[in-house]
């Protein structure tokens, strides 16, 4: 049986629109394993087992209060776990083995040719390291760009991508950092050391590789010159500042310390903010894409005013977990992305970035997710009154507006298909037992029946076109 139930997993949007992860991430996954193996069995070499087991404990602890700093960022639009974990493992394995390769030949070329190992080290740092590594970081960026354009909605996800893909690669990397601290300077040096790269200077890896982030994501919704002009003006900026905090830590001391933390804080500054433009840009998305869905039941205005905040998004987790438990919970959380993914989906199909035929099977699985977890939420009797008038119940959107949605031919108040039980609206709108009598009430194609969805699946009177896209817009 379909549904929320207790102790069912629930639906994932992203598993809807796409498979399972596919095999070439797997691999890669592997590959990225194996590699973080190999880098860790250099330093087991370099050092003794203890050493390296207290090195690798330093490195891992700040990682999980790092990624949920970063992961917090992602709460509109949640990326894929698996996508997420490959960059992460990228970053940790393949891109720090291989830097740490290059790195290491670069600098034996250079102490030959200077004769002096501290100069070469240092020029290593500035000028060599910085190309060698944040390419390698950027290449699953790139990878992204071609294989999984479509997670690329904004720049949030590519500085979302890049984080993840800086904190595998500061974590590995600081692993050989700490043992090298521990056996030149002692406990002493490596506890300067892990001050000032585990404390103080933690994002410093994801804020040089989200410059390339943002302009990734820039290039996933362009074509043609502009795009590749972005992308390598934010590589060029990736490494120019990842070579000034180098440079400065390497040659300018305290004070030259103190002008690279100014200049990374100003750059989080600045990433900050794009990220809450990001953010005000999708809400209007919802605003400008998700009224025509009014007429099918799959939004009303107090579910667009939820929406439109992620306090009040969380507020709504609450109330359906207080009435349904955890299976209300996760209906809450699958609506709210499917609903979000939708509104992107519009606009990337505006954008011309999505083809016809793409743009109809997704629209499709999202709208019915969004209507299966509609029907997965028993709306409680008392509620029954306002939610046949189309008003949001109590407590779930404090501040909606209370218009009614207007009833549709063959729907019952709320707009749920006949028959439903309760017929309540709501996500919101819930009968009791959370799903529409019959076989779920659904024909064959996967719409609520009567549901007003033409053989395209757009919402009447939408102002699509029969290939789903704004008039005006052309097909990707």
């Amino acid at each position: 049986m379909f549904g929320y139930s207790r102790g069912m997993a629930s639906l994932d949007p992203r598993a809807v629109l796409k498979d399972r992860p596919s095999a070439g991430l797997i691999i890669g996954l592997v590959i990225a394993g194996i590699c973080a193996l190999v880098s860790f069995s250099f330093d087991i070499l370099n050092g003794d087992p203890v050493q390296f087991t207290l090195a690798l404990g330093l490195a891992v602890a700040p990682v999980p209060l790092l990624l949920a700093g970063v992961l917090a960022l992602d709460r509109m639009e949640p990326e894929p776990r698996t996508t997420l974990i490959f960059a992460f493992a990228w970053g940790a394995g393949i891109a720090v083995l291989l830097a740490g390769i290059l790195n290491s030949l670069n600098l034996l070329a250079l102490e030959r040719t200077l004769g002096d190992p501290n100069s070469a080290r240092n020029l290593v740092a500035t000028f060599g390291a910085p190309p060698v590594e944040e390419t390698l970081k950027g290449l699953v960026l790139l990878g992204l760009l071609r294989f999984r354009r479509q997670e690329l909605d904004g720049p949030t996800d590519g500085i979302i991508y890049a984080s993840m893909v800086g904190l595998g690669f500061a974590m590995s990397e600081n692993v050989s950092y700490y043992l090298a601290a521990l056996d030149q300077n002692g406990p002493e040096g490596l506890a300067a050391t892990v001050v000032l790269r585990g404390v103080l200077s933690p994002f410093a890896h994801p804020l040089f590789t989200s410059l390339i982030g943002i302009s990734v994501a820039y290039a996933a919704n362009r074509r043609g010159a502009p795009a590749t002009i972005m992308i390598i003006a934010g590589w060029i900026g990736a490494m120019a500042l990842h070579g000034i905090w180098n440079g400065f830590a390497s040659f300018g001391g305290f004070g030259g310390l103190a002008i690279a933390y100014l200049i990374l804080m100003v750059i989080l500054v600045i990433e900050i903010t794009v990220i809450v433009r990001d953010r005000k840009r999708i809400v209007g998305l919802i605003h400008h894409y998700l009224p025509p869905y009014e007429r099918n039941g799959l939004v009303n205005q107090a579910d667009i005013y939820m929406l439109s905040s992620l306090r009040r998004r969380r507020h709504a987790r609450t109330w359906a977990k207080a009435l349904g438990g955890k299976a209300g919970a996760r209906a809450m959380s699958d609506y709210q992305l499917a609903a979000t993914e939708l509104g992107l989906l519009h606009e990337r199909a505006a954008r011309g970035g999505v083809g016809e035929e793409s743009f109809r099977g997704t629209q499709r699985s999202l709208a019915d997710l969004m209507a299966y977890a509609r029907l997965s939420f028993p709306m409680p009797e008392r509620h029954q009154a306002r939610a046949a008038k189309g008003m949001p119940p109590p407590g779930y959107a404090p501040g909606a507006p209370n218009a009614g949605h207007p009833r549709i031919p063959g729907y019952g108040p709320g707009g749920f298909p006949p028959g439903s039980p309760g017929q309540g609206y709501g996500p919101p709108g819930y009968g009791p037992g959370g799903h529409p009598s019959g076989p779920h009430g659904y024909d064959p194609g996967g719409y609520p029946t009567g549901s007003g969805y033409d053989p395209g699946g757009y919402p009447p009177g939408s102002g699509y076109d029969s290939g789903g896209y704004p008039p005006g817009s052309s097909a990707g």
